[in-house]
């Protein structure tokens, strides 16, 4: 599925919505698709929408049959790996600092003042390769509003400063909430893939578009990171840049000094992302919309590793994205 975030993602700048909060589309995808095979109605056996109810956990909390789950202690010995069993209900990895959080500027300043080179600010090439996952992009919820099922979908994307290139994206395997969200969808053989094995991807030409070059003053690196609204939208835009740009690690430490600058974001500790990688978390509770947002960084660089945006009451993820790769290359593709 091409979803909300990864069409963002390949828009950039050029997209008129960018800021916007953009409502459902009317009738899913999914669903057409499945009109379209089973000519069934949607009052015949299910209701198909958006929500944003939904656990896809690991890094963070979980909730099971209408109750918060008690946190488990950060396990740095084994940590899970969400995507060993595909179609599964996910375990989740909890917080280091889940009570009383302290404020994460300090934090962010002192890893802002440590970090090292990655492996792509040793590399070259006319390309920006960045490989991503998004899970939760889109969810379906049964007619009873208690069964999810979330998509997931993976990208890869090479991208010149002229816009062009190639996109390559795939769709995954289901995840679920809980068991009784599975068993419901395995029996009505919608979360369930058409295929058993996993399609290649096809390689999608890119035009041109406009990217402009990161700012390497810090106040224009601010303003575009629109933290004049607020952490919510600061942790949006971070994670837009890194899905878009190969970061040097000067830009990288000050993205971190402007985060720190920002009120509101809580330092969360060492975490475990969806892809197993140990990491950072700072996050910020969005009290007036219900809402919390994560971003995760490796603690040796300060890349991004992951960002997830979930709702409150009850703690539930609305979707969660792992940035695996980036890389300069010359290949696209």
């Amino acid at each position: 599925m091409f979803g909300v975030e990864r069409t963002r993602t390949l828009l950039g700048p050029a997209d008129p919505a960018r800021n916007a909060d953009v409502g459902p589309p009317l009738v899913p995808a999914r669903e057409l698709i499945d009109r379209a095979a089973t000519a069934e109605t949607v009052a015949g056996g299910r209701r198909v929408h958006p929500t944003r109810r939904l656990v896809l956990t690991a890094g963070t909390l979980a909730v099971a049959a209408g109750t918060v789950a008690v946190l488990q202690p950060f396990d740095r010995a084994a940590p899970r790996t969400p995507e060993a069993a595909a179609g599964s209900v996910l375990v989740p990895v909890a917080y280091q600092f889940d009570a009383d959080p302290p404020a994460a500027g300090p934090q962010l300043r002192m890893l802002a003042g440590k970090i090292k080179d990655a492996v792509y600010d040793h590399q070259s090439g006319r390309y920006m390769y960045h490989h991503t996952k998004v899970w939760g992009d889109p969810v379906m919820t049964s007619a009873d509003g208690r069964h999810h099922v979330a998509y997931a979908g993976e990208t890869k994307l090479w991208q010149a400063a002229d816009g062009t290139g190639n996109q390559a994206n795939i769709q995954l395997e289901p995840q679920y909430p809980d068991q009784e969200s599975r068993d419901y969808w395995q029996r009505e053989s919608i979360g369930r893939p058409a295929a058993t094995s996993t399609p290649a991807p096809s390689l999608i030409p890119l035009p041109p578009m406009e990217i402009r070059p990161l700012p390497a003053d810090p106040s224009a690196l601010r303003e575009l990171l629109k933290v004049e609204y607020g952490p919510g939208a600061a942790s949006k835009e971070v994670s837009t840049l890194y899905g878009q740009y190969v970061v040097p690690r000067a830009t990288r430490a000050a993205v971190l000094r402007v985060l720190a600058d920002v009120p509101g974001f809580r330092w969360r500790g060492q975490v475990t992302d969806r892809a197993g990688r140990q990491g950072v978390a700072v996050t910020f509770d969005d009290r007036e919309h219900d809402a919390q947002s994560l971003l995760i960084f490796d603690p040796k660089t300060g890349e991004l590793l992951a960002h997830e945006r979930l709702t409150l009451s009850p703690v539930r993820i609305s979707s969660y994205k792992v940035i695996l790769d980036v890389a300069r290359t010359d290949r696209a593709g």
